[in-house]
């Protein structure tokens, strides 16, 4: 799609387009890593899996918050409605999702408090946090978009790719990234973007992609770590 630059007053892509195209290669990666290609065939390790829901929710607690912020300063009514109802979604809806695997997984609190917060979950909720605090309200959304987008490219690529009737014990995971409703709240999420890029200038719109695309990279980082169940390396120093 192209619009109309205010600052430039030439026509240019949308922001989230180009965001996206940018950080192709980051987006392949992420499809085709070793956690999601397992994931997909139902054949991921579950201490795996366990590493990675006790990681999630606690990024999510930090997620929620930087959408918060994003929601005290949107300009718009109906963004501050959407933003401030994915905090909720991130704390209250999505841990739902967590506690039902840590059920059938047997997983209680000991046993989650016994899993440490990795390197990677603490580096990536303090990079969004700490854009909500130093950056503009243009960077942070940025910064939030991938989450949104890039879990439910994930969600979808895998659910295209199942077999009619396939049993897959992270089915419930699957069924929920991929669903419309959470595509309508991507689609709303870029569009808040994409209005906030619209307006800003080319200096701003830099901070904007560079936000994006580390945010992208912290994703693939998040799988991965989980998929290595990514220990500190300074613990035998403790």
């Amino acid at each position: 799609m192209v619009t109309f630059h205010p600052a430039t007053g030439v026509n240019v892509t949308e922001f989230s387009d180009h965001a996206w195209q940018h950080t192709a290669n980051l987006q392949q990666a992420i499809l085709t890593h070793p956690f999601n290609e397992e994931l997909a065939a139902g054949t991921l390790a579950v201490d795996r899996f366990q590493f990675y829901l006790a990681q999630d929710s606690r990024y999510l607690i930090g997620f929620g918050r930087a959408l918060a912020v994003a929601a005290a300063r949107a300009p718009e009514p109906a963004d501050v409605a959407f933003f401030a109802g994915a905090a909720r979604e991130a704390v209250v809806v999505e841990r739902a999702l967590h506690e039902g695997y840590f059920t059938r997984f047997g997983l209680g609190e000991d046993d989650l408090a016994a899993i440490e917060t990795s390197p990677t979950c603490l580096a990536y909720t303090s990079f969004l946090l700490a854009t909500a605090q130093s950056a503009g309200y243009p960077e942070l959304l940025a910064a939030l978009l991938p989450c949104f987008w890039i879990y439910q490219h994930v969600g979808s690529d895998i659910l295209g790719r199942l077999p009619d009737g396939a049993d897959n014990p992270y089915r419930a995971w699957i069924d929920t990234y991929a669903d419309e409703d959470f595509e309508t709240a991507v689609r709303t999420c870029r569009e808040a973007v994409d209005r906030a890029a619209a307006s800003a200038d080319e200096a701003t719109r830099a901070r904007m992609l560079a936000a994006f695309t580390r945010a992208c990279e912290y994703e693939w980082l998040f799988w991965d770590s989980a998929y290595r169940r990514e220990p500190w390396p300074t613990a035998a120093f403790r």
